[in-house]
């Protein structure tokens, strides 16, 4: 078949799909560049909406050679993922090599906030992005912890031009800076708010992260020093909150709403975090210890989406011990594992949509 009709046959095939999270066609969307086909290779350029996470680029995948195989079987080497290329933000003033920034927050402590975090940070990795994690809760850092590096330090160095730069651990394939590797294990985090915010600035502009697709902020609970700092100071791509069902936990959740949506930052949605217990021995079941349903209510009273149940499970805590992520255990059980990827690709599918109406309403550069 000659390449012009297979070339043809592809633009209508692509342009056709719809982007499953924005809910327009990759035609509408402008996404498809151009085709090339050449020594039996085909040679596809989308200007994608970031995050471009792995079952979308499977997705695409799959259309790809769907269409290759129908209309012209020798053609063997599908090659596309070189020249797929994602709209990037002008980049900022403030960590100009990272994509997207996404804060964790919650009212109250004692949420699972920082294993949350924790844990959307090795889905990110795992849905094929380059993940970097902040613990920015300077009282009560658990980033060391919840990744196995306690004892860890900071690397500094000086440079040519007398400024001191810092590189992130790193673990599991994620970057992370935290407070806790710069405290000694036992040392008590004793800040006043001036002092608070000038920690969490060095943390943020003195670390050299390299390019990343998403970093999570762990943020202190409340509605405090370092929350204001980041919201005013880093151009969040939005924030996730995490609560537990019952009412107490809830009524701080509605401030942390308020206070984000005072200083212009996105809610990408609510996590109800120990939603229900599922004991080892009985996968089946499901204790509703703190209540049913209060999450996915306060979500829609404020009108933000609800991403999700966690459920509490003896594999979380078994893995935090050990320094390991659940979602990163292959023994971890299957209700936990999918209740994350849940969230996660809803977040992305948040910031995705996001993204597209920022990119309608600012200029955007492409880098391939």
């Amino acid at each position: 078949m000659p390449k012009e009709q297979l070339i043809e046959h592809l633009r209508v095939r692509l342009g056709a799909l719809v982007d499953p999270d924005l809910g327009e066609s990759l035609l509408q969307l402008g996404a498809l560049h151009n085709i090339e086909a050449a020594d039996g290779s085909i040679h596809i350029y989308l200007e994608l909406i970031p995050p471009l996470y792995r079952s979308l680029a499977q997705q695409l995948d799959t259309a790809i050679k769907s269409v290759v195989e129908k209309v012209d079987p020798s053609v063997r080497s599908v090659v596309h993922a070189r020249p797929i290329a994602v709209l990037r933000k002008i980049p900022s003033p403030v960590l100009p090599q990272v994509q997207d920034m996404v804060a964790v927050a919650s009212g109250k402590g004692g949420v699972g906030k920082s294993t949350v975090a924790a844990n959307l940070a090795a889905a990110f990795l795992l849905e094929g992005l380059q993940v970097g994690l902040l613990d920015a809760d300077i009282y009560g850092p658990s980033a060391p912890t919840l990744f196995g590096l306690e004892g860890a330090t900071l690397e500094a160095v000086k440079t040519e031009e007398g400024r001191v730069v810092g590189y992130p651990q790193q673990q599991y394939g994620i970057k992370i800076a935290s407070m806790g590797f710069i405290m000694q294990r036992d040392q008590a985090a004793i800040f006043r708010g001036p002092m608070l915010a000038g920690y969490f600035r060095t943390l943020v502009e003195q670390i050299e992260w390299g390019e990343l697709d998403v970093l999570v902020f762990d943020l202190p609970p409340g509605t405090g020093d370092v929350q204001l700092t980041l919201a005013q100071q880093i151009p969040l791509s939005g924030a996730v909150i995490v609560t537990t069902p019952q009412q107490l936990a809830l009524a701080d959740v509605r401030r942390s709403i308020a206070m984000f949506r005072r200083v212009n930052v996105d809610i990408l949605g609510i996590i109800e975090n120990m939603s229900y217990y599922i004991p080892s021995d009985a996968p089946e079941k499901r204790y509703y210890i703190f209540g049913q349903g209060g999450g996915k209510q306060l979500a829609e009273e404020a009108g933000v989406p609800f991403l999700g149940e966690i459920p509490l499970h003896d594999d979380i805590r078994t893995s935090t011990d050990e320094g390991l992520p659940v979602v990163l255990n292959p023994d971890a059980a299957e209700p936990v594992i999918h209740a994350y990827q849940t969230v996660t690709q809803a977040i992305l599918a948040t910031l995705r949509r996001l993204n597209l109406q920022r990119h309608h309403s600012q200029q955007m550069e492409i880098r391939l």
